[in-house]
């Protein structure tokens, strides 16, 4: 006789709450509430360290089929809070997997919630905005409900939060650089994907990681032909040392270039401000249109903070850094996907060009980042 499935409950800080099966580890899971609408690479997402701290739902309704593999991972581990999905596969079929996805949150003790309805999930945090949940499974499934809305408001809100220091290696760590050499490149690690450093790599740079607390001196020591910062988890308003640290970047002329997190933290540098968006862009599919080409790109996301720029014409940057515009516009709802500023070599996009799991449309951004860093080494010559 087969045994009954465990039973599980997401609940929201607005006391909604959805009954459904244990999934992945028992016990609870707290955090952001968050969807992304990709419609495969979950093994991307979940060790995408961008996701700490968040609560993840797919709104593609099966996953799993394809299992996990030890190719795949964009990180060291799944960093997502927690998991949630509608119809978990119940076999794997895929000749590169060596273990289920139900295993290996298991293991990572990652706690999941399947079985319910994420349309209703995903429609009502469209409207709400997204929000502190939590996951109780196991023996904290039996909680009583008022206790588990009380756990949920007591834990922290994203906004005012950093978490770089979660995420972030502790020592600097080199990737060798692939075909004809630039140069020494310093990577601020506030969550960066091994995509991202492969893509780097293979554009001729020696690419050094460096921890979240590297100084300007660190940097400066490698004697580096440019700066790149990563993407990352948290708010950009809680990043003040980082924020310094690429003003000091920039003082000293390298050529900058951030993807997501660095875009905004670029934005702050440069003197605009950040802002949290209701409920964020993460996916796969997000449509970007690129203003200097007139080129609509589908994109990758993950993100729950924006830039806040005026989307037309060169405005100046209010902390001296001569002209700036937006290169990029969400096509969803007009948020700044992408800065450049004009007097400077510095630009950055709010979106993942690296796209492990896809789309590749915005790759040639890497090309374009080797293409400015050679030119300003034939113009310092």
């Amino acid at each position: 006789m087969t045994a009954l499935p465990e039973s599980a409950v997401l609940v929201l800080e607005d006391g909604t709450r959805y009954t459904g099966r244990a999934y992945g580890a028992r016990g609870t899971a707290l955090g952001e509430v968050v969807f992304s609408t990709g419609m495969s690479g979950y093994q991307e997402t979940i060790t995408d360290p961008s996701y700490a701290g968040q609560i993840v739902l797919q709104t593609a309704p099966h996953i799993g089929n394809t299992g996990m593999n030890d190719e795949d991972p964009e990180s060291r581990r799944i960093w997502v809070a927690g998991y949630i999905v509608r119809d978990p596969s119940r076999v794997v079929s895929n000749w590169r997997a060596n273990a289920s996805l139900d295993d290996v949150l298991v293991q990572d003790g990652i706690v999941g919630i399947s079985g319910i309805d994420t349309r209703a999930i995903t429609r009502h945090i469209r409207s709400a905005g997204s929000m502190r949940g939590g996951i109780f499974s196991g023996a904290d499934a039996a909680l009583d409900a008022e206790e588990q809305v009380r756990i949920v408001r007591e834990a922290p809100q994203m906004a005012g939060q950093n978490l770089s220091a979660e995420v972030s290696v502790d020592a600097v760590t080199i990737t060798t650089a692939l075909g004809e050499r630039v140069g020494n490149l310093a990577v601020l690690d506030l969550g960066v994907k091994q995509a991202t450093i492969d893509n780097l790599a293979s554009r001729g740079f020696e690419v050094h990681v460096m921890p979240q607390t590297s100084t300007i001196d660190d940097i400066r020591a490698i004697d580096p032909v440019a700066v790149f910062y990563s993407n990352g988890p948290g708010d950009p308003a809680a990043s003040g040392d980082h924020v310094e640290l690429l003003r000091a970047v920039l003082d000293d002329g390298l050529p900058f270039f951030g993807i997501c997190f660095g875009n905004q933290l670029l934005g702050r540098a440069l003197g605009l401000g950040t802002y949290k968006l209701p409920f964020g862009h993460r996916g796969i599919n997000q449509p970007v249109l690129d203003k200097s080409t007139g080129r609509v790109e589908i994109t990758a996301h993950n993100h729950g903070f924006a830039v806040d720029a005026p989307l037309d014409g060169a405005f100046d940057s209010p902390n001296g850094y001569g002209k700036v515009e937006v290169s990029h516009v969400g096509l969803n709802d007009n948020v700044v996907e992408g800065l450049r500023a004009l007097d400077i070599p510095a630009f950055s996009v709010q979106y993942h060009p690296e796209a492990a799991a896809g789309p590749h449309d915005a790759n040639y951004l890497f090309d374009r980042f080797r293409d400015l860093v050679i030119a300003s080494q034939k113009d310092a010559k």
